[in-house]
């Protein structure tokens, strides 16, 4: 995995899990990758993937059966999607806003390449 210089490695970490989750690789109930298991698979220190263990579980998206692992927790997939429109209206909509202001786009131009967009992707 490459990691980005712009967002705290522990959050692309957690990016990465809830991605497995979203794309149905680990569902609700499965037992994930252990703290090691992750660290040696994304090459870094297992310290980090703790901190993404302990932030995914305080945003109730997995949970820990203690001397067993981690598991994804229900509703995960709800939760997930919750917290990343989140996300995406707080930091990542005022900046599209701002480019399109500046660029002087209007949503009527905008409408044409969503439609096109869902038109060739479904």
């Amino acid at each position: 995995m490459e990691f980005k210089e712009t967002q705290a490695i522990y959050l692309q970490i957690g990016d990465y899990v809830c991605e497995q989750i979203l794309l149905g690789r680990w569902n609700e109930g499965d037992r994930i990758l252990s703290v090691r298991e992750l660290g040696v698979d994304l090459q870094v220190n297992p310290n980090t993937v703790m901190r993404t263990f302990d932030f995914l579980q305080n945003n109730e998206i997995i949970f820990n059966k203690r001397g067993v692992g981690y598991f994804v927790a229900e509703q995960a997939k709800e939760k997930i999607l919750k917290y990343r429109r989140n996300q995406f209206m707080d930091h990542e909509l005022p900046v599209f806003f701002k480019n399109i202001s500046i660029l002087g786009m209007s949503f009527d131009e905008l409408k044409v390449r969503y439609d096109d967009y869902i038109k060739n992707n479904q």
